[in-house]
């Protein structure tokens, strides 16, 4: 029998929906190990970063004495507000504690859409102005231009959690319009499981969300240590 994955998901507290969906296309890697880190009842502003990156070693810190073989860091939102620069030094940070590989979901969303081969990408978010403003800074500032946006703007996590599936649906479809080469849906409490096949099969372009840009970024990390996994992003 083979050795169990070990891999732990670095998310903020009231994440509902990550874990299942990372687990339905990513079967190996159940059982997640899940660090929740503490934040405010609001959506993330900059002035909550410093704050939010200390609750995040401090959530991570009574796992970081085991043998991980991927850190996933989901906490998207504090990924875009700090830009690639400080996304990269909380990665840093967190493979320095635990000595793992550390895949990030906000980089994972670069990595993605460059292995897509497109320039531009519409974007469905449930951010406030300021992540908005941060999720299109940190694609441009990667080569990748951001045709249209459309925001549920939640002000609360209670609002945030309340999205379903269906209600993504339809935000998408009013956001891509004739020319976008490709969709992204960002968020890792947004629930797209399902959506994503669908869109696809609808839009004929490249669609991807939070969770399933990380579960194959995460896929492609351990299979460059070596470790073979299945990844299946077409669940229906």
């Amino acid at each position: 029998m083979s050795q169990p994955i070990k891999v732990m998901v670095v998310m903020p507290e009231n994440n509902t929906t990550i874990v299942p969906e990372m687990t339905a296309l990513c079967p190996a890697l159940e059982p997640l190990a899940v660090a929740r880190v503490k934040r405010p009842p609001g959506t993330l502003l900059l002035e909550d970063l410093p704050a939010y990156g200390e609750a995040t070693m401090e959530a991570v810190a009574p796992f970081a004495g085991e043998p991980w073989d991927l850190v996933i860091y989901g906490c998207t939102a504090a990924g875009f507000l700090g830009g690639r620069r400080g996304n990269a030094r909380m990665v840093e940070r967190l493979r320095e504690r635990t000595g793992a590989e550390v895949v990030s979901t906000a980089e994972a969303m670069v990595d993605v859409l460059r292995e897509s081969g497109v320039s531009e990408t519409a974007v469905v978010t449930p951010y406030l102005q300021p992540v908005n403003d941060g999720l299109r800074g940190y694609l441009d500032e990667s080569g990748i231009r951001v045709g249209t946006l459309n925001s549920f703007f939640c002000k609360t996590t209670a609002e945030l959690g309340a999205i379903t599936e269906s209600e993504v649906l339809g935000l998408a479809r009013r956001t891509v319009t004739s020319s976008s080469q490709s969709l992204f849906v960002a968020c890792s409490q947004l629930p797209t499981l399902r959506a994503i096949a669908e869109l696809r099969r609808e839009l004929d372009i490249p669609v991807w969300s939070s969770i399933s840009a990380t579960a194959w970024a995460g896929a492609r990390a351990l299979a460059g240590r070596g470790v073979s996994m299945q990844f299946d992003d077409a669940v229906r």
